[in-house]
């Protein structure tokens, strides 16, 4: 019996380095492409992406894996869309509930502000105005009755399906905010947020100087780690809206520097 449990724990560790090989090929695996490579069960698919999650060599989505994300790389929204989906919509919806109709409110891309601009669309608000440079977002909110939405031109950004650039820049520097929701790759306490692409960060710079306030969302991944743009200090962000496993360390001293944190 020893000796079958051991060929078993063989096995096992066998078709995980194959499933790391094929993340690493691919960037992301489903439950499926799994159960049908290596005719096992989707039971012992999820089990084998569970133990390659628990191990920090990939990070579980909803339907498989995607393999571990480097904060300086600029990864397809169609990938980070994946990602954390359930801390998203917690985040969006607390997000979302700060808003007030009259307001105008800038919305950055990413897929966290997303899910801001799908519960801004149900909660039937009046006369708000939505800043964005996000195609997504754009999409989100083109049907929402009572949201004006402005969008920012200037050179698209295919990974992210944004609008970046001086054109941006200068349209932004015409307009007011009283809400910035920030989606970010990377927050921590030296560099403050941060970005894989240097004019995503320069066009979010402006869009914290328009605004009369900052809200970075992030889910507990980004937190107390950097990407290689700086957008900003952590003195201009004035909340921090996460998800129930963001790290205590981190949301206490975030707190000790004056930035309020909602944890979804």
């Amino acid at each position: 019996m020893r000796k079958k449990n051991d060929d078993n724990r063989l096995l096992g560790e066998q078709r995980r380095r194959k499933i790391l090989e094929l993340l690493e090929h691919k960037g992301q695996i489903t439950v499926g492409d799994i159960v049908e490579r290596f005719s096992i069960s989707a039971v012992t698919a999820r089990g084998d992406l569970d133990a390659l999650a628990s191990s920090g060599a990939a990070v579980r989505s909803h339907v498989g894996a995607v393999r571990q994300m480097e904060a300086n790389r600029d990864y397809p929204l169609r990938l980070k869309a994946a990602l954390h989906r359930a801390e998203k919509i917690k985040i969006g919806r607390a997000a979302a509930d700060l808003v007030q109709p009259g307001e105008v409110i800038i919305l950055d891309s990413g897929t966290t502000t997303a899910e801001i601009a799908r519960h801004l669309k149900g909660k039937s608000l009046q006369s708000l105005t939505v800043i964005t440079n996000a195609l997504n977002v754009v999409s989100e909110l083109v049907d929402a009755p009572g949201i004006s939405v402005i969008g920012l031109g200037g050179l698209l950004r295919p990974v992210s399906l944004s609008f970046v650039g001086p054109q941006a820049e200068a349209m932004l520097r015409d307009l007011h905010a009283d809400r910035l929701f920030l989606a970010v790759d990377g927050f921590d306490f030296e560099n403050g947020p941060s970005t894989p692409d240097v004019l995503e960060a320069q066009l979010n710079a402006v869009m914290m100087s328009v605004a009369k306030e900052t809200n970075v969302v992030a889910d507990y991944s980004k937190l107390g780690r950097r990407s290689v743009s700086r957008i900003g200090p952590v003195e201009k962000v004035h909340r921090l809206i996460t998800d129930t496993n963001a790290p205590d360390d981190f949301t206490r001293a975030l707190k000790s520097r004056g930035v309020e944190v909602i944890r979804a």
